[in-house]
């Protein structure tokens, strides 16, 4: 794993700790080259004997991941039609930063909405950066639900009804308001973020790295029936893909600018208030 394998992502490792840095302009977008590159290097970093702690950055300060493609939403089939396999691939690519045997972190330190929530949320630990970071679950706003682990994730750390306020209410959350509600561990100064996380992972990287394995495995098995959940949340988000207001919406908030870096750095809200005008 060199800094040039990949054209979206940098991966750097040292003394047991791999740093992957997603740089894919303008906005870091969940596209298909993204997810792609995610997977290969996920697989090598799980296979990895020399890898004991994976953290997640980006080299963007402005974003950590935008959100998923709309666009490749958009081509979803219907559930139980083929091509459904994309989907499960995605589940794939973020599930396994859950289920590798090496301590994963997520430094977030800009926006990171829909599918970049839902990467950090598979995540062992996620810490964001105050005044920086920006978290959020839109996807009900254009007519779909959290379909790459979201909606199954998220109640589970902050709770039902706090988990139905972030993906209904579609709201930006700052890195204080979510450590609040436990959809990240600590919500830290931006100056001091890197420090934090670095001293953190060096820690974890300095014990035996089979007792990392096998804490995180015990940890993990209470992770029970999360499998089904997933595998039902697909389903249920291939479902809302195919509705006449998803189908509408997704493409009313293109036309306005989604997924370009004018619209992905003002407020979701704002979004919300072009759709209804």
């Amino acid at each position: 794993m060199t800094e040039n394998s990949y054209s979206a992502l940098s991966v750097k490792l040292k003394e047991g700790v791999a740093t992957v840095t997603i740089n894919h302009p303008p906005i870091n977008l969940f596209d298909l080259t993204l997810i792609g590159e995610l997977d290969q290097a996920g697989q090598s970093l799980e296979q990895n004997p020399e890898v004991k702690v994976v953290v997640l950055e980006s080299a963007n300060p402005e974003f950590f991941i935008a959100h998923a493609d709309v666009t490749e939403i958009q081509q979803l089939p219907p559930p139980g039609g083929p091509g459904t396999e994309v989907l499960a691939a995605f589940h794939q690519v973020v599930d396994r930063f859950r289920t590798m045997p090496k301590a994963t972190i997520a430094k977030i330190e800009g926006r990171c909405r829909g599918g970049g929530s839902e990467l950090a949320l598979a995540c062992d630990m996620r810490f964001a950066a105050i005044g920086k970071a920006i978290l959020s679950q839109p996807e009900v706003g254009l007519g779909i639900i959290p379909g790459g682990g979201g909606s199954t994730r998220l109640p589970r750390l902050v709770g039902r009804a706090r988990g139905l306020e972030i993906i209904l209410g579609c709201a930006d959350f700052d890195a204080e308001l979510a450590e609040r509600y436990g959809y990240i561990n600590r919500a830290l100064p931006a100056g001091e973020i890197g420090a934090f996380v670095d001293n953190l992972a060096n820690q974890i990287a300095s014990f035996p790295a089979e007792t990392i394995a096998i804490a995180k495995e015990v940890v993990t098995n209470n992770d029970s029936g999360i499998e089904d959940a997933l595998a039902s949340e697909r389903e249920s988000f291939l479902r809302s893909a195919h509705t006449d207001s998803a189908k509408q919406r997704m493409a009313a908030a293109l036309s306005l600018g989604l997924q370009t870096e004018a619209v992905e750095m003002g407020e979701i809200a704002g979004l919300w208030k072009l759709l209804r005008a």
